[in-house]
C-alpha cells in the first residue's frame, strides 16, 4: 500500500519541522510539501496532488477556512484536516462547511494525531470526541450552522458576486450606485445568514455552492 501523501500548511516553521520529523518515522505517511500561506498552499496542492492537506486555520493573509473552500472547490478529492490552537465551536462549524474532514487542536498528542490521520484512510473523520460531541449537540438542537439557511436577497447576491470579483466596498458601492454604508450592511447580513466570519469565506462559499462563477486566477 502506498503511503499517504501529505502537504503541511502552517506559518510556524518550527511546528512544520516537528510534524515532518514525527511523520518521517511512519511508513504509511510521506510529506511531499510544506508552505506557510494560503496562496502557495493552493499552488502546491495543484502541483503535488497530495492525499491530505494539514491546514492551519490562522494563516497570514487569507485564513485556512477560506483556503479550504477554494481548495475543495477546485480539488474535491483532497482531504483537508484543520489544525488550530483553540477548539472554538464556531470555527469548527465553519471548517466543516468549507469541506474539511478533520479538525484537530495542536496540543493533541502525537499518538492520537497519527491515529486520527490513519482513520482518514478508512473513511473516518479526524475529529476529537469532544468536538464530535459539540456537533451532535448542534444537530440535536436543529439550530445554528446545520439548520436551514436563509436565502440571500437579489441585492445581497449582487454584493457577494462583486466581493468574489475582489472589489472593495467602495468599488462595490460605486458599481451598484449605493452608499458604502449600505454595502457594509449587506455584507453584515450575508455573513450572518451564512454563519461565516469574513468576506473571503463568503465569496468562497458562493463559488463552492455554484452561486457564483469561479474567480480568475492571478497572473
Amino acid at each position: 500500500m502506498q503511503p499517504l501523501r501529505l502537504l503541511l500548511v502552517d506559518d510556524h516553521a518550527l511546528f512544520r519541522e516537528g510534524l515532518i520529523s514525527l511523520l518521517s518515522y511512519q511508513d504509511d505517511f510521506t510529506v511531499v510539501g510544506e508552505t506557510e500561506d494560503a496562496e502557495s498552499a493552493l499552488d502546491q496542492a495543484r502541483a503535488l496532488k497530495p492525499d491530505i492537506v494539514l491546514m492551519d486555520i490562522e494563516l497570514p493573509g487569507e485564513d485556512g477556512v477560506s483556503a479550504t473552500w477554494r481548495l475543495k472547490t477546485e480539488m474535491p478529492a483532497v482531504t483537508v484536516v484543520m489544525l488550530t490552537v483553540r477548539d472554538e465551536s464556531q470555527t469548527l462549524f465553519e471548517a466543516i462547511k468549507a469541506g474539511a474532514q478533520g479538525y484537530l487542536v495542536k496540543n493533541v498528542r502525537s499518538r492520537e494525531l497519527l491515529e486520527q490521520l490513519r482513520g482518514l484512510a478508512r473513511g473516518e473523520a479526524a475529529i476529537s470526541r469532544r468536538m464530535a460531541a459539540r456537533i451532535l449537540e448542534e444537530v440535536r438542537g436543529q439550530t445554528g450552522p446545520f439548520g436551514p439557511e436563509e436565502e440571500l436577497t437579489v441585492r445581497e447576491m449582487d454584493v457577494l458576486e462583486l466581493v468574489a470579483a475582489r472589489l472593495s466596498n467602495a468599488e462595490i458601492a460605486k458599481h451598484l450606485v449605493v452608499s458604502e454604508h449600505t454595502v457594509k450592511n449587506h455584507m453584515k447580513s450575508i455573513l450572518s445568514k451564512l454563519h461565516l466570519r469574513n468576506r473571503h469565506q463568503a465569496a468562497a462559499y458562493g463559488v463552492a455552492r455554484g452561486w457564483l462563477p469561479r474567480p480568475r486566477r492571478r497572473g
